[in-house]
């Protein structure tokens, strides 16, 4: 049964930093791809980053490009989302998701952590 624990999120204000951890459990983290998606109040999940599984790719949304970063530490069984530079329109639930053993989607999520972020 894979788990996916998200950590991290709270309450910060404009221009500031949060870090998110998502623990895993279940299966052997390192062979999956995984990824961080946000859904705020009134709007549909969107896509945030996803890293390969050894991490040597990522790809991150226009929208928090250069200000977001995704990375993986596979000995912890732990990806991380930091998020720079803040806006109150990154204000979300954010979910870690892992891709299924078939490789072509994310099949399995976390309960999400909230992040709000004042103006």
């Amino acid at each position: 049964q894979v788990q996916l624990v998200e950590s991290g999120g709270g309450l910060v204000q404009a221009g500031g930093s949060l870090r998110l951890s998502c623990a895993a459990s279940g299966r052997t983290f390192s062979n999956y791809a995984m990824a961080w998606f946000r859904q705020a109040p009134g709007k549909e999940r969107e896509f945030v980053a996803s890293i390969n599984w050894s991490g040597s790719n990522t790809y991150h949304a226009d929208s928090v490009k250069g200000r977001f970063t995704i990375s993986r530490d596979n000995a912890k069984n732990t990806v991380y989302l930091q998020m720079n530079s803040l806006k109150p329109e990154d204000t979300a639930v954010y979910y870690c998701a892992a891709e299924g053993n078939g490789g072509k989607s994310y099949d399995y999520w976390g309960q999400g952590t909230q992040v709000t972020v004042s103006s």
